[in-house]
């Protein structure tokens, strides 16, 4: 894969489906559908769908692409491949929260080594440059032309204290008895795959997630953590969570920052 390529386009791709997204946000009402597991959809989820396949398609198109929004997709394998969700935390986007994200990575033997997580109500963008750093980029956000670029580095943080990112729609108890295990400083909450941003920035040191998720749903916010020096590992066994598995359904994971004494 040729990365000075693909982070140009990804980045384009991600801010034109943000817009495609802002613009149905806009609208006084829109509809709001269950699909086949009672996840919701909508026409903005379609939208950047269409915009994106179309996009990485026509760059790429000897390159599996998987994505949330096309079902027959998710049973093809490959040792490389793209993955999309093309609006994720649609339950944020439906409740008018903001906490919503576009997300496009690259998958390499198991490991996103190259992704974009743009989250427009909140105007943050943050992806991989060619070099596999993680950046978040400020301004105006040109579609052509990268604005001011900020590199992006976890926290070195203190076991005696935490930050602690977790769910606004997925909470539960597991959940909480797990973050009580530790010392925490303080405890915020962000919806979709933000939460890997704020580790990635060093606006959190963990991210616990007992429940159920998509490789869709955090490839790209796993590549920005790790281009900016943080993990994510399994909740079982603290093995690297890896991608491409069959059915591509992720097991519980914790993301955090090297320095964190987990449990």
């Amino acid at each position: 894969m040729d990365f000075d390529t693909l982070v140009p386009l990804i980045r384009r791709l991600a801010l034109e489906a943000g817009d495609r997204i802002m613009e149905i946000y806009g609208t006084e009402d829109f509809d709001v559908r269950a699909k086949g597991d009672a996840s919701p959809v909508t026409a903005a989820d379609e939208a950047a769908d269409a915009l994106i396949f179309a996009g990485l398609r026509a760059a790429f198109p000897d390159t599996l692409i998987v994505t949330e929004e096309q079902a027959d997709s998710h049973a093809a394998t490959a040792g490389s491949f793209l993955i999309v969700d093309p609006l994720d935390g649609t339950k944020e986007f439906v409740q008018r929260r903001g906490d919503f994200t576009v997300n496009i990575a690259f998958v390499q033997d198991g490991v996103p080594v190259c992704g974009v997580v743009y989250a427009p109500a909140k105007g943050r963008l943050f992806y991989t440059q060619a070099d596999g750093t993680s950046v978040e980029e400020t301004g105006a956000l040109d579609k052509q032309r990268p604005g001011n670029l900020r590199r992006i580095e976890v926290s070195r943080p203190d076991d005696g204290g935490l930050m602690v990112v977790a769910s606004k729609s997925h909470r539960d108890q597991a959940t909480d008895d797990y973050i009580a295990q530790y010392a925490v400083r303080d405890m915020t909450s962000a919806g979709s795959s933000l939460k890997f941003c704020l580790v990635a920035t060093g606006e959190a040191d963990l991210y616990p997630r007992l429940g159920r998720t998509m490789e869709w749903d955090t490839a790209a916010g796993d590549a920005v953590l790790r281009g900016a020096g943080g993990q994510v590992v399994r909740f079982d066994d603290h093995s690297p969570l890896l991608y491409g598995k069959p059915g591509y359904e992720n097991p519980f994971f914790i993301a955090f920052a090297p320095g964190v004494s987990l449990k």
